[in-house]
């Protein structure tokens, strides 16, 4: 494993290759072959009577005025009519077309302008395949009433010849039948096979609005709940569900899915834990206007926040290089009396795991009116957003910060997610949690309460703690909900690494006592300032153990490594690489893993960037 000194810039691995994302080949087909493979006629019938009457009887008058011909030319007209009859089975061989390669068209999910678009573009494709057919059958009546026409003609030279053709008539026939009747049939090849779960795993569409496949309500909600487990490699699951189904013995179409899913498992691989990279953000600046406007926090807000504008970027640029978001207890488990035991990841090649987390997300007094959001919130539709103080003391609604702008990119990309993972929300408790004020402090009001407390209670008589905490519970049920997890980042922001045991035995228990009943509690700590409780050594000593006492099994540093891992019998450990725009200005190269910083780097953000200490 990799156990490199944190914080130590001396000391850095050079960054190593991540695997590149291998490419999913898809095969393309013609259009002319998606048209046949959407459609099929039903009439199953080839309307040929009246047309070979009439060819028939104008073909006896003029029977009657060639009857003295000679046998020259009924062999030109014989030579002639298999050549003609030739050609035509050609075309009309031509004109058939292979069935598709799947008709799992709904496999994953899509927004409702992409399926209203290609809902037209399957009934255009509908209404020009029953033009091509409507032309198909009136060639067939043609042909048919030619061949009689020929039959007729060459009776009065032969029995041989007039069975000949008589054969050739009924072949003709039963060819223009077939083409007017063909039916799509299920692929049977290997080659084809293959096409449609390529197809299966990269198409893009939702829920058909018919039941042609035989699907009730129920057994596509449970398709669709499928569907989405399986593209965040849940494959177990995504089985599990299907063939508990008592639709799965009957549905073609949910074994076909099954069958899909499994080759996918089988292709996942294990991913080297201790190759497994943490990254970190603080509060992301909304208004870099506000938030670089050069009073005194601005330097700080340079060093060590990110725009969201810089997120964004970086968030795409990890997507395409294929990066997935793991939760830290998928790559380690703790049993009830704490003992570590390692955990395995599967992704399929070219997929790179990653933790994410987020630092201080209680949305401090200091940082009002600075261009940062204010709180979570939960929306009319159960999302998680941010509020935010307009300048003229209006409420805004929006996405602002690491919380929702991950939930909505998740939603638009499943599969940035492993099996539903988010990332860590790390929190202090001295200002409340999640932009709520929910520490005893605001209420009992003691005599070394800070300024900035006292004014935000000025500013809000109708203060009520009970509120407060229940509206924090709400928001961090509904992250929990949606796969996040939260740690602790001691209750006051302490540096672990030089505060005493006794001060430290303090403020866990104030986080313990403010903050783990509105978040559920809480094995992780991710240490604040970067600090740490040693170095590159295994954890040991009075402070390690009084934590181990209190229920914390993952520890997190800052490291500027690309992976620092230690996966111990009673801990896991785990380094994080922040950013921010110090690391973005001053080792651009430690990033170029992840993105392109210069590409990504605000240009609203002042520079030089304040360097540290």
């Amino acid at each position: 494993m990799s156990e490199l000194k944190p914080d130590s810039e001396n000391t850095e691995e050079r960054l190593s290759d991540i695997p590149e994302e291998e490419k999913t080949e898809t095969q393309t087909s013609t259009a002319e072959n998606t048209d046949a493979a959407e459609e099929t006629d039903t009439t199953g019938e080839t309307d040929i009577t009246a047309p070979a009457e009439m060819q028939m009887e104008a073909a006896a008058v003029e029977n009657e005025q060639e009857a003295e011909a000679d046998v020259s030319e009924e062999s030109e007209q014989k030579s002639e009519s298999e050549t003609s009859k030739t050609e035509t089975r050609s075309a009309q061989v031509e004109e058939e077309e292979p069935p598709a390669a799947s008709e799992d068209e709904d496999f994953f999910y899509d927004d409702n302008d992409a399926y209203e678009a290609r809902r037209a573009a399957r009934q255009e494709r509908r209404n020009k395949s029953r033009r091509r057919k409507k032309r198909i059958r009136i060639a067939g009546g043609v042909i048919v009433a030619a061949a009689a026409a020929i039959g007729i003609g060459v009776g009065f030279y032969g029995e041989e010849l007039q069975t000949f053709f008589r054969e050739q008539q009924t072949k003709i026939t039963e060819m223009a039948k077939s083409i007017g009747t063909k039916k799509e049939e299920p692929a049977q090849t290997a080659s084809t096979e293959t096409d449609s779960e390529t197809e299966v795993e990269n198409t893009v569409t939702p829920e058909p609005e018919t039941d042609a496949d035989g699907l009730s309500k129920e057994d596509k909600a449970l398709y669709r709940r499928a569907k989405h487990a399986a593209n965040q490699y849940d494959y177990d699951k995504a089985i599990e569900m299907l063939q508990a189904s008592d639709t799965y013995q009957t549905s073609e179409k949910f074994q076909h899915a099954v069958k899909v899913y499994q080759k996918k498992k089988d292709s996942c691989v294990s991913w080297p834990l201790d190759q497994v990279t943490h990254v970190f953000y603080h509060t992301l600046i909304k208004d870099t206007s506000k938030a670089f406007d050069g009073d005194y926090k601005s330097g700080d807000y340079d060093q060590v926040m990110t725009t969201i504008d810089e997120f964004n970027q970086i968030t795409q640029s990890m997507y395409d290089k294929g990066y997935v978001m793991v939760s830290i207890y998928d790559m380690a488990t703790a049993d009830e009396n704490g003992n570590m035991n390692a955990g395995e990841i599967l992704l399929p090649p070219g997929k790179v795991p990653f933790v994410l987390s987020q630092d201080d997300v209680c949305y401090y007094h200091y940082m009002d009116g600075d261009g940062f959001a204010t709180k979570l919130i939960v929306d009319d539709e159960g999302k998680v957003r941010n509020e935010y103080v307009e300048d003229d003391g209006s409420i805004s609604v929006g996405d602002y910060d690491m919380v929702p702008l991950i939930d909505r990119f998740v939603e638009e990309h499943p599969d940035f997610s492993y099996r539903g993972a988010k990332g860590i929300v790390a929190l202090t408790g001295y200002n409340g949690i999640l932009g709520y004020r929910t520490d005893s402090s605001y209420e009992t009001r003691p005599d070394d309460l800070d300024a900035d407390k006292v004014k935000w209670l000025d500013e809000h008589p109708d203060f009520d703690l009970n509120t407060e905490r229940e509206g924090a519970m709400k928001v961090a049920q509904v992250m929990k909900d949606e796969g996040w997890l939260f740690a602790s980042h001691t209750w006051g922001h302490q540096n672990v690494s030089q505060i005493s045991l006794e001060k430290l035995q303090a403020d866990t228990q104030r986080f313990k006592e403010n903050v783990d009943p509105l978040i559920g509690g809480t094995d992780i700590i991710i240490f604040a300032f970067g600090a740490d409780l040693t170095s590159v050594e295994d954890y040991s000593g009075e402070k390690f153990e009084y934590l181990k006492s209190q229920g914390y099994n993952y520890y997190c540093n800052v490291d500027s490594s690309q992976y620092f891992v230690q996966i111990r019998s009673n801990y896991f450990r785990q380094g994080r690489r922040n950013l921010d725009g110090y690391r973005m200005y001053y080792n651009p190269e430690l990033l170029s893993d992840l993105f392109d910083a210069q590409e990504v780097f605000d240009s609203s953000r002042p520079v030089p960037v304040p360097t540290m200490g």
